[in-house]
C-alpha cells in the first residue's frame, strides 16, 4: 500500500485565526470617533461593521456582482454603517474615511500567533487563505511579524471563501495536492469547506473573537484532523520543534 501523501503547506484563516480583528478595529474606530467628538461605542460599531462582511461577499460568490478586493468592500460597508449609526458621512473626509478603513489593515496579532507560525514554518510552507486583499495581507504581516512564505488568498484566485474555488485553485498554485495541504482556522464553516474540497483540517479555537459574549466557533464541530488550543500546540502536535 502506497505511503499517505504528508502535509507540505498549511494555510491559514487569518481574521480571527491569526489576529484580533474586534479589538483592533474598536481601537481605531474609538479614535477616529474622539477625534470627530463622536459618542458611539467602539466595540458595537465593529461589531456592526464585521456584520456587514459576509452579505457583502455574498453579492459576489452569487454572481451578482463582478468581483472587487475587500479593502473596496469593508469601504463602502463603513459608509453604510456610519449611516445606519445617523452620521453624516458628507462631514467626512475622503482621506479620514480611507484611514479608518485601514484599520482592518492594523489589526494585532494573539499572543501565541507569531511564535506559533515560527515554529509551523521551519517544517511546513505556511500563508494566509483569506478573504482579505495582497495589500492587506502585506500591511498586517510587516506590522504584526507575520512570518509568511507567500501571499495566497481572495484576490489571488478572484474569489471569496468559502467557494471552492479558493481552496481548489489555491493548491494548484502551490503545486501540491489537496490531502498534501492543511486549512488552519479557528471557523467550522472555513475547515468544513476546506474538506469538501480534500485538504487536511485544524482547529485553532479563538473563543473570544467575537467578544465575551461569543456562542460560535467555541469547539470542534467536526472530527478535523487536527484540534489544537493554539498556535503553539498546533506547532507541537505537528511536530515542529520549539
Amino acid at each position: 500500500m502506497p505511503n499517505r501523501p504528508k502535509i507540505q503547506a498549511l494555510l491559514f484563516d487569518v481574521f480571527g485565526t491569526v489576529v484580533d480583528w474586534r479589538s483592533g478595529v474598536a481601537r481605531d474606530v474609538g479614535q477616529f470617533f474622539t477625534r470627530h467628538a463622536l459618542t458611539v461605542d467602539s466595540f458595537e460599531f465593529a461589531d456592526a461593521w464585521r456584520r456587514e462582511y459576509a452579505p457583502a461577499m455574498e453579492e459576489i460568490r452569487s454572481g451578482r456582482r463582478p468581483f472587487v478586493r475587500l479593502d473596496v468592500l469593508h469601504r463602502e460597508n463603513l459608509v453604510k454603517v456610519m449611516t445606519d449609526y445617523g452620521i453624516d458621512v458628507s462631514s467626512i473626509s475622503t482621506d479620514d474615511l480611507d484611514e479608518l478603513n485601514h484599520a482592518w489593515h492594523r489589526l494585532d496579532p494573539w499572543s501565541d500567533s507569531v511564535e506559533g507560525l515560527l515554529r509551523l514554518k521551519r517544517r511546513f510552507m505556511i500563508a494566509p487563505l483569506s478573504n482579505g486583499n495582497i495589500r492587506l495581507m502585506v500591511d498586517m504581516a510587516k506590522r504584526a511579524a507575520l512570518p509568511w512564505d507567500a501571499i495566497l488568498g481572495a484576490e489571488v484566485v478572484r474569489a471569496y471563501k468559502p467557494s471552492r474555488q479558493v481552496y481548489i485553485d489555491t493548491v494548484e498554485i502551490l503545486c501540491l495536492k489537496p490531502e498534501e495541504v492543511c486549512m488552519v482556522a479557528a471557523h467550522n464553516g472555513d475547515l468544513a469547506a476546506a474538506r469538501q474540497c480534500g485538504l487536511k483540517t485544524a482547529f485553532v479555537p479563538r473563543p473570544t473573537e467575537y467578544g465575551p459574549a461569543q456562542r460560535t466557533d467555541l469547539h470542534a464541530e467536526q472530527a478535523w484532523d487536527f484540534t489544537a488550543a493554539d498556535m503553539n500546540d498546533l506547532a507541537t502536535k505537528l511536530g515542529c520543534p520549539t
